[in-house]
């Protein structure tokens, strides 16, 4: 939830011209000289600081709501850690600002089910997917309307402005009630005020298993797949692919194909 390389020597070299004016934390992707410290300051500073929402069950949330952090993308994050030999520290903040915090330098990564897309290609460093599932149009049971995505033209649906799913479901012709999240989402489906809401399918079988009988179902399913990767600020190719050998890593012994399987009940890592 597609890939495409950009050959943009001249910008990623002023890039990095303006990111050594800017001096360096951690994660600071140039020093004075114009290299790329992006990994050797994680290691510097023994952590890596990963942005996550903490509310967006089951990737990134907290046990019982006030509990510790915990999440599919939060121990994704903290294996990649390990094998980067730093600890991972967790920074929360909305959907909606987290772009901004990573370009602000508040942290090194995102971990939050960043959905591949050409634009965060071309706009950010992004990591191997480490999540691959579908997007689905979820609808009241009783609704007969929608059976495909093209079904959503002229009816209304539920999307953070900033999701991929929100560009799917305008594309189809749908019109968007704008919400910060799944769950405000289900909660405006179930009042009647939209018809359907497009989303991950990760994010719907996550709240069946939580919600018996919740009168909702998947009408439609997307062809593509929705790919899911970390994401870094453009320049840390340093700090990304030291992050894509852990990935690997942690495929090649099962550590993904577990977590997933945790969460999930099945293998999405793949």
């Amino acid at each position: 939830m597609n890939r495409r390389s950009f050959g943009l020597v001249g910008l990623l070299a002023a890039t990095s011209l303006v990111l050594a004016a800017c001096g360096g934390g951690t994660g600071d992707t140039a020093s004075s000289a114009g290299g790329d410290t992006s990994l050797s300051s994680v290691k510097d500073a023994g952590q890596i600081i990963f942005g996550t929402e903490g509310t967006y069950k089951p990737f990134s949330f907290h046990e019982g709501g006030a509990g510790e952090l915990t999440g599919y993308d939060v121990d994704v994050a903290k294996a990649v850690a390990d094998k980067l030999g730093v600890k991972a520290k967790f920074e929360e903040t909305q959907w909606d600002s987290m772009f901004a915090g990573l370009e602000a330098k508040r942290f090194d990564a995102v971990a939050n089910q960043v959905s591949v897309n050409p634009t965060r290609q071309e706009k950010y460093e992004l990591s191997t997917p480490y999540t691959v599932s579908h997007g689905v149009v979820v609808t009241l049971e009783s609704n007969k309307d929608i059976t495909s995505v093209a079904g959503l033209k002229g009816k209304t649906t539920a999307q953070s402005l900033t999701s991929n799913w929100y560009t799917l479901a305008t594309e189809s012709g749908a019109k968007v009630e704008a919400v910060e999240g799944w769950a405000q989402g289900v909660s405006l489906l179930k009042d009647g005020r939209v018809d359907a809401i497009v989303n991950d399918k990760l994010t719907f079988l996550d709240y069946q298993a939580n919600t018996p009988d919740s009168g909702l179902k998947i009408a439609a399913t997307t062809e593509e797949s929705s790919d899911s990767s970390f994401a870094f600020r453009k320049g840390s190719t340093a700090l990304n692919d030291a992050v894509n050998t852990a990935l690997k890593d942690l495929a090649a012994d099962g550590t993904l194909t577990s977590l997933s399987e945790k969460y999930f009940g099945e293998d999405f890592s793949k």
